[in-house]
């Protein structure tokens, strides 16, 4: 006895969080780092400056000892700290096309409103910013202009139109799915060679993503891929809409992967008939 289902609709809300255009009209699912990511590599980038810094005080006073005039110790300590507060990250950024030792802690890069590459421009504005935002307020501000945001974006970023970019995503792994065993002896005799391999696609695709949608959007969308499945394989099972989709999609690869490991194994047996040479030639 065959299960009915009951076809449904095929339109499901999709909300996009974080969605960019590009300049081409291009629509980008981009990931925005968070403000406890972007404060991780803000305090590594800080502590590499700051030792900089003191690393070049070290050197001077190594090299002038305790004989130099007070007034061009000032100079040097004030030159020091615009070039390693303000030059350094400004250079770095530029250089290394958005990214430094913190943003590659983190796995991030600060790119533009439209997604591309940061210039010369940008990491001055984001330089100059920081200066005031993040070391003389202590991270402060750059912290509550952050958090009023979707982007997470500093007072630096929104006067550059830039923001970070999180590029380090996990590593995807694609779900599995084997035949239950209701369906073992049916899947030995079942004909779904008649199945069009659009919907074939459709049925392995929601079946890669069911873990991923709600009970209820599941289930309605099982069913209404059952309800096209089902006039094309003979016979029906008695089972529920999903497990009607497994086996149809683990016969048909299983079918598959046997139909190539035959072909494959014919041309190697007709491959030296193929590819060599009549009566030995040209070695007679």
């Amino acid at each position: 006895m065959a299960q009915p289902w009951k076809a449904a609709d095929h339109g499901e809300d999709s909300l996009i969080e974080h969605e960019l255009v590009t300049g081409e009209a291009v629509a980008l699912d981009v990931r925005p780092a968070s403000v406890i990511l972007r404060g991780a590599g803000t305090m590594i980038d800080w502590l590499a400056y700051v030792g900089f810094f003191l690393l070049m005080a070290l050197v001077v006073s190594l090299l002038f000892g305790d004989g130099i005039d007070e007034a061009l110790a000032q100079a040097l300590a004030i030159s020091g700290l615009v070039f390693s507060l303000l030059v350094v990250p400004m250079v770095v950024e530029s250089v290394s096309r958005g990214r430094s030792l913190g943003r590659w802690a983190i796995g991030a890069r600060i790119v533009r409103d439209d997604g591309g590459a940061i210039s010369l421009r940008h990491s001055f504005i984001r330089a100059l910013m920081g200066v005031i935002e993040i070391f003389l307020t202590f991270g402060g501000l750059a912290v509550t202009c952050a958090l009023l945001n979707s982007r997470s974006k500093r007072l630096g970023d929104l006067l550059a139109g830039t923001y970070s970019q999180h590029e380090r995503v996990p590593r995807f792994s694609e779900p599995t799915f084997v035949l239950p065993p209701v369906l073992e002896s049916w899947a030995a005799t079942v004909d779904v060679a008649r199945l069009p391999d659009r919907l074939s696609r459709r049925v392995a695709q929601f079946l890669r993503q069911a873990h991923q949608l709600s009970p209820t959007t599941r289930v309605r969308l099982a069913e209404s891929l059952a309800a096209e499945v089902a006039p094309f394989v003979s016979p029906l099972p008695p089972v529920p809409a999903e497990y009607l989709l497994i086996g149809v999609a683990d016969v048909r690869r299983n079918r598959e992967y046997t139909s190539h490991l035959l072909e494959r194994g014919r041309l190697d047996t007709l491959s030296p008939v193929l590819t060599g040479h009549p009566h030995g030639f040209p070695d007679r």
